[in-house]
């Protein structure tokens, strides 16, 4: 009778911590209803086309070309596009008044454009990153950069690729 008694008091206190969890999970909200969880405005979208994808982003803010002030350095062809290197190097302000505040990576083939979006403050001292992204196919990528004021800059590059890729 008392390994029956110790088995007992074991499923009790795992049914108890059960409900605990249950009831903690309610509290803080994470079993939502279902109309909680459609997509918000903002989100992307499924399939979303890259002009989708920049008006969601930046509405109807017209795009400058970066001219020099922003280096992309992509390979021109990709061997795997599971993996491609990329390097950006904004030569922009990044004072107080007025400073890069967010770098997008953007890949027009993709089912869903956006790469990355990186947040920068005054801080930083340099809008300088080094990532890798995935290409699904042969396109082009684009870095976006928005100032603190509002202004955005453009670039792009084509990229081939060869294998992989996100889509096989």
């Amino acid at each position: 009778m008392q390994v029956n008694n110790v088995y007992g008091r074991r499923q009790a206190l795992r049914m108890v911590g059960g409900a605990t969890l249950a009831a903690g999970a309610l509290a803080v909200g994470a079993a939502r209803p279902l109309y909680a969880q459609q997509t918000a405005l903002g989100m992307p979208q499924p399939e979303e086309k890259v002009q989708d994808t920049l008006t969601r982003l930046f509405g109807n803010r017209p795009l400058q070309p970066a001219g020099d002030r922003i280096k992309l350095e992509a390979p021109t062809i990709a061997e795997n596009g599971s993996v491609v290197p990329i390097k950006i190097d904004a030569k922009l302000p990044m004072t107080p008044d007025n400073y890069v505040k967010h770098l997008y990576v953007i890949a027009d083939k993709n089912r869903r454009p956006l790469n990355a979006k990186f947040t920068l403050t005054p801080e930083a001292g340099a809008a300088s990153i080094a990532t890798n992204v995935r290409l699904a196919a042969t396109s082009d990528v684009r870095v976006i950069a928005e100032m603190s004021n509002g202004q955005l800059y453009e670039v792009k590059q084509e990229v081939k690729v060869t294998v992989g890729g996100c889509g096989g």
